[in-house]
């Protein structure tokens, strides 16, 4: 293979963002099998595993299962999703004011995406819309996630929010806004007028993606 178009030499000299989700699967995983390179082995894994997100997410037994991979790769791989995850929640939670809507879309994706069950969360801003804390707050079904607007105004209150953002997932993987979605987006931001709380958006995270209900003009 010539120099340039190898995974490592190419991240080097074009950045991370140039290579594949196959190229960036070699790098991590250096070596191959038995007549095999590492390239060679990657575009096998995913193929096997669906895409990159089922590869991540798959638990240890599915994992070593695979040939070319076993305990170590497994423990190397969720240290490095752990360390993704925290490095987003760092970019959102170091004090500076959260003006990014990429970076809140990013994290909130790495949060909640690839749940089997609908997670409800808010993430809480100061009247500077700095982070304050990003909070799990009502766990559901497959079906969908009880939300209690009272719980969400104590928790507010709690933290000395002067606004928020929703967050939860469609287990799914299918992030288009449901009819209860919206419904409960009302009542949220109704409740939380009358504690002088702002509701700046609600992000419906699906399969890697995620919608902004604010964008949509249903905020």
């Amino acid at each position: 293979m010539p120099l340039e178009d190898r995974p490592r030499e190419k991240l080097l000299q074009r950045g991370a963002q140039a290579l594949t989700n196959v190229e960036l699967l070699a790098i991590f995983l250096r070596t191959g099998t038995r007549g095999k390179t590492a390239l060679d082995l990657a575009h096998e894994l995913l193929r096997e595993f669906g895409d990159l997100r089922s590869l991540l997410g798959a638990d240890q037994a599915q994992f070593c299962q695979a040939k070319g991979l076993g305990d170590a790769k497994y423990v190397q791989l969720q240290a490095c999703v752990e360390m993704s995850r925290r490095y987003l929640r760092e970019c959102l939670e170091r004090g500076d004011v959260l003006s990014s809507p990429d970076d809140t879309r990013n994290f909130l994706i790495s949060e909640l995406s690839g749940r089997a069950y609908e997670v409800f969360s808010c993430l809480y801003l100061d009247n500077k819309h700095r982070v304050i804390k990003f909070e799990e707050l009502f766990y559901g079904t497959i079906d969908g996630a009880s939300v209690y607007p009272r719980e969400v105004v104590r928790r507010a209150l709690q933290h000395n929010a002067a606004a928020l953002i929703l967050a939860h997932n469609h287990p799914s993987g299918i992030a288009e806004p449901s009819q209860a979605d919206i419904s409960i987006t009302r009542k949220l931001k109704e409740a939380m007028t009358l504690i002088d709380v702002r509701v700046l958006d609600h992000f419906i995270i699906g399969d890697g993606y995620s919608v902004s209900l604010a964008e949509r003009g249903l905020v």
